[in-house]
Parts: structure tokens; C-alpha cells; sequence
């Protein structure tokens, strides 16, 4: 009984009270507002630098796809190792999860997107995709890069951290859906909120550019294969034309948008894909076409997803044609809506503008086009932001998913400085109201 005493006045002395300090230590609003300034001139300091230009050149020369980055994961986790940081792996085949801080509340994650694309890269230059169809194009290899350069300067003070700071190494942003599985698979248990990033080759360098509320749509993909019955092109009449059908569908499909949706609220139904036939005089068995839905709410969006289905099988059926529709949601996910959290909008511009002053923080507006950083923002609140790497000195930089995408390295130490002063931030401003549960070791002692 005397051993159990001391050893439960032992663990109030060396973690119980340490904590409840801590907590209790409020910085000054000026202390606070240099955070930010502090992790950046150390995210600019050249050993860093370079150490996050190194990682992210390894990264791009080989790029992976989405569910297949094991090398991008094995080279994460080397450093996470050498930093002396614990992680989860694996989680949605190659994700990883890294803890830095307590281990307790409050927990708070920001996260990086790890898979490449599948298409030949066009610029020329030393650390070039070795890897024949695939590049980084749209900066994930940067923001992996920016997320370990976030994880030293934290590694560094996590004797100072008021609680867990939780690194999200993520696969297959581009389409597969990842974050979804990394959430089915615990990745943000007990998670409070989660920041996450994106560079952007149209705003300048030294600014975020960002909003509160909805801020990506929501997203899915279709195919549908219109049957008929093929023949020559001489006689039509012994024939049920499927392409003639298909067009009908695709006309018909334009009018959700101009005649059944809200005029105040953003809609899109695009057919990109229209497969049929191979010959000049014939007519074809089957066309399949395939494309893309995406709204501003939920309801929205599942209005649009009944009403595609019944105008390719109604319209079809029209024409004398069979439809079937497939929305393939297991391989292609849908996305939900991207909505930023408010609360931590504010937070956000607390700290980017002690970070870059408040003139470089810019107002985005809503986007059409999908991020699987929604099904976060879906399950806790969340924020996410664009980091500009514009520099007419350097040329013109490309927009994402352009053979001829370059990443401006000089942004690396935004990203990481603008991770790790979030995450700060939010564990400082929300801390537990009382460490010491009511009545623990009260009797043992």
C-alpha cells in the first residue's frame, strides 16, 4: 500500500504537475503573436531549407500514384525515425500517422498528400521524374516535403507543446479517395481539428489566399453504356444508333444545370468521355460516355447524381436504347463538400497574419473542382488554405496537373512555418478546462 502511494504521489509530481503548469502559463499577446515569426526564420535557416529541397527532389524524381507510394512512405518514416517521432503504419496501405507533443489533449492534425499523377513530366531539368507517366504535378512531393519541415520545428519544442500535434501522410488525394480510408482506419481519433494546404502557382509568394465556409464542391464521376443494335451506315433503318441516342443524352444532361438547378447556386454536369464505334460506315453496338457532376450542398448533389440516372436511361430508352449507369463510388469515391470551419478561420488569420501580414492574406472564392480534404472537414472542423509560390522572376509557374508543373522550392518554408504555427496556436487556445480529473489519487494519498 505504501509503494502504490509513492508511486502515485511520484506521477503527480513529475507529469500531473507539469502539466497543470503548463496549462496555467499564459504566454502575453505578444509572445504569442511571435510563434509564428520564429518558426518561420527557423524554416528559412539553411539547414532546413535544404533538408526540405532534398526531400521533396527524392520525392518528385520518383513519383508513385495513389495507394502505391511505398517508397515516398518508407523515405517519410526513415526521417521520422530520425527525428525520434512515433508514428502509426500503415494506415490506407502506405498513409502514415506521426504524434509529436503530450501524447494527451488537445490533439490537433495537419496533413500532406503524397501520390503523383499519371502523365509523362515536359520540363526539363536535373531532378526530372525518372519514372516513365508519372509526375508530381500538382505539388504533392512539396507538401510532403513542407509537412516534415513542420515536423522538425515542432520535434524541436515539444517539450514546449501543450498537448499532440498529429502528422497525416496521406495516399491518394488525386481521385482514390485516401483520406476517406485514412478516417475508416482511426487516423484522427480523438482529433479536434485538422489544417491542411496546398500550393498555388497564381498567387505571389509570401502570401495564403483562402475563405471561410464552402470552398471546393462536391464531386463524382459517371459512365453509362447506351446499347443499340449495330449495321452499316447505308441503312439506318435496320439498325437502333446508339451514338444517335447518346447525343440526345448529352444535350439532355446540360439542361439539369440550365433549367432544373438554382441560377444563385453553382452546379456542374460535364461529359468528357464519348467512346463508340471505329469505323467511318459503320454504325456501332454500343457508345460508352462517361463525366463528372459536382455542387455546392449535399442535397444539391444527390439531386443532380437521381436525375443524371434517369435522363441517360429515359432518354435512351427514347431512342430505342438500353442504359446502364455507373457511378463506380468503391474505385472513385464521391467527395463531399469542402466547407471551412469558421472559428478556425479566424485562428487562421491570427496566425498568417503574424506570420506574413495581414495584406498578404487573399480572398479565394469558391472552386468547382473537388479535394478529398472534405471528408476531414466532414467528420471534425477543419481548414484548408492556399500557399502562393508566384515569382515573375523566375517565370511563369503552372497551374496543377500541367506536364509542365514547377514547383517554386522558396515556398517550402511558408508551408512549414504556417503548419507548425497552427497547430501551436490551436493547442494553446484550447486547452482542457481541467487537467486532474475530479477525485483521481485524492484517496490513494
Amino acid at each position: 500500500m505504501a509503494l502504490c502511494k509513492w508511486v502515485s504521489l511520484i506521477f503527480i509530481v513529475m507529469v500531473i504537475m507539469p502539466l497543470l503548469i503548463s496549462s496555467d502559463h499564459s504566454l502575453s499577446p505578444e509572445e504569442v503573436a511571435q510563434i509564428p515569426v520564429k518558426f518561420l526564420d527557423h524554416a528559412k535557416r539553411q539547414e532546413l531549407f535544404d533538408f526540405m529541397v532534398g526531400v521533396r527532389r527524392k520525392i518528385h524524381e520518383n513519383p508513385e500514384l495513389g495507394f502505391e507510394e511505398f517508397e515516398t512512405s518508407k523515405l517519410i518514416r526513415a526521417e521520422l525515425d530520425q527525428m525520434g517521432i512515433p508514428y502509426k503504419y500503415p494506415l490506407a496501405e502506405t498513409g502514415i500517422v506521426g504524434f509529436i507533443g503530450t501524447g494527451g489533449p488537445p490533439f490537433v492534425a495537419i496533413r500532406a498528400d503524397m501520390d503523383a499523377l499519371a502523365m509523362q513530366e515536359s520540363v526539363e531539368w536535373e531532378h526530372k521524374s525518372k519514372v516513365p507517366g508519372k509526375m508530381h504535378a500538382c505539388g504533392h512531393d512539396a507538401h510532403v516535403a513542407m509537412l516534415l519541415g513542420a515536423a522538425k520545428i515542432l520535434q524541436e519544442h515539444h517539450h514546449e507543446l501543450q498537448g499532440t500535434v498529429v502528422l497525416v501522410f496521406q495516399p491518394a488525394e488525386e481521385g482514390g479517395g485516401g483520406a476517406k480510408k485514412m478516417l475508416d482506419e482511426g487516423a484522427l481519433e480523438h482529433v479536434g481539428a485538422i489544417f491542411g494546404l496546398h500550393v498555388a502557382a497564381d498567387y505571389p509568394i509570401g502570401s495564403v489566399a483562402t475563405r471561410s465556409g464552402p470552398f471546393f464542391a462536391a464531386s463524382g464521376f459517371f459512365e453509362a453504356v447506351i446499347s443499340g443494335k449495330g449495321g452499316h451506315a447505308a441503312i439506318p433503318q435496320h439498325t437502333i444508333d446508339p451514338i444517335l441516342a447518346a447525343s440526345n443524352v448529352i444535350v439532355s444532361l446540360q439542361h439539369l444545370v440550365s433549367r432544373e438547378a438554382d441560377p444563385l447556386e453553382s452546379q456542374v454536369v460535364t461529359v468528357g468521355k464519348f467512346q463508340g464505334g471505329g469505323a467511318f460506315n459503320v454504325i456501332p453496338d454500343s457508345v460508352t460516355i462517361g463525366g463528372t457532376f459536382r455542387a455546392f450542398s449535399k442535397e444539391s448533389f444527390i439531386q443532380l447524381k437521381q436525375r443524371i440516372e434517369e435522363v441517360i436511361t429515359r432518354q435512351a430508352s427514347v431512342q430505342r436504347c438500353n442504359a446502364t449507369v455507373l457511378f463506380n463510388e468503391k474505385d472513385k469515391p464521391f467527395y463531399p463538400v469542402a466547407v471551412n470551419d469558421k472559428n478556425l478561420h479566424k485562428q487562421f488569420r491570427n496566425v498568417a497574419g503574424d506570420l506574413l501580414g495581414p495584406q498578404n492574406i487573399l480572398e479565394r472564392q469558391p472552386m468547382m473542382g473537388a479535394e478529398d480534404f472534405s471528408f476531414y472537414q466532414e467528420a471534425i472542423p477543419g481548414y484548408f488554405f492556399f500557399v502562393g509560390m508566384k515569382n515573375e522572376s523566375q517565370g511563369k509557374f503552372e497551374s496543377g496537373h500541367s506536364p509542365f508543373f514547377r514547383v517554386n522550392e522558396d515556398v517550402l518554408p511558408y508551408g512549414a512555418a504556417l503548419h507548425a504555427s497552427l497547430a501551436t496556436r490551436y493547442l494553446l487556445e484550447n486547452q482542457p478546462k481541467s487537467t486532474l480529473p475530479k477525485g483521481s489519487f485524492h484517496d490513494e494519498l
